[in-house]
């Protein structure tokens, strides 16, 4: 594929993707284009299949069958140079303990190249835009769980990706850190980036999100534009509770 080709291509292509486990099928083909520039939604219930999705696309599960290009690049053949233009924020937070938030984040920039000195101004200058600056010296592992998934997105941030592969990025994170990781993302999409995220705040989603697929048992159920999702239905909540079949409470407790 010529560079050109690379360069307009959708930033995430799955076809047919199929992951097994133990004869049960985790994702079930599952096909799916995300448009560059994106801020896109990829919703589903407990157990649809989301994380191990995500978990494919990062290179960190190999899926059964079907096929996955990145930014225009075939997934794993390619792996080396999608990982230099990808950033991720997994569900669990792989950070290590032991370090300082700053000494993490300039970790990270110089596991992707940067000159140690351009990594560690970096780092500063993200603690102090992630408001962590005051936690410098810290341990990780004295962080709150919002802390620990502000300094994981701020490492994320260090070599300027083009694609962001985020599993659950609010979760655990107060009102205030949310906000501020929220306008920072948008800022990236208006710069061009494409943002790929599970989330189950559906209200974040339906204020972020450009676009929205969900998924149940495996398989993409619905996927189209914030307003094709919703039609009809008042909320996105709607929606969703309609494209996964959720049956509404009939009856309730005589004692509750």
């Amino acid at each position: 594929m010529s560079d050109f080709s690379r360069d307009t291509a959708p930033a995430i292509e799955v076809h047919d993707l199929r992951k097994m486990y133990d004869q049960k099928a985790a994702v079930d083909g599952l096909t799916l284009s995300v448009p560059r520039g994106c801020f896109f939604g990829f919703l589903g219930p407990n157990g649809a299949g989301k994380t191990t999705t995500i978990k494919m696309l990062m290179g960190l599960a190999p899926p059964t069958s079907g096929s996955i290009r990145l930014l225009g690049l075939p997934m794993p053949e390619e792996s080396l140079a999608i990982k230099r233009q990808i950033g991720l924020v997994p569900d669990e937070s792989l950070l290590f303990d032991h370090l300082t938030g700053g000494e993490f984040i300039e970790f990270v920039g110089r596991v992707y190249g940067l000159e140690r000195k351009i990594a560690r101004e970096r780092s500063q200058e993200l603690l102090n835009l992630f408001e962590l600056g005051d936690s410098s010296r810290k341990l990780i592992a004295e962080y709150s769980k919002g802390m620990r998934k502000r300094v994981a997105m701020a490492a994320a941030l260090i070599h300027r990706p083009q694609l962001f592969l985020m599993d659950e990025p609010f979760e655990g994170v107060d009102a205030v850190g949310a906000r501020l990781m929220k306008d920072i993302l948008l800022e990236q999409v208006r710069h061009g980036a494409t943002i790929f995220l599970t989330s189950h705040v559906l209200e974040v989603v339906e204020r972020l999100c450009d676009r929205v697929a969900i998924i149940n048992d495996g398989k993409l159920v619905r996927e189209g534009s914030m307003e094709e999702l919703r039609g009809s239905s008042a909320t996105l909540e709607d929606a969703f509770v309609r494209a996964v079949g959720v049956v509404t409470m009939r009856d309730t407790l005589d004692w509750l």
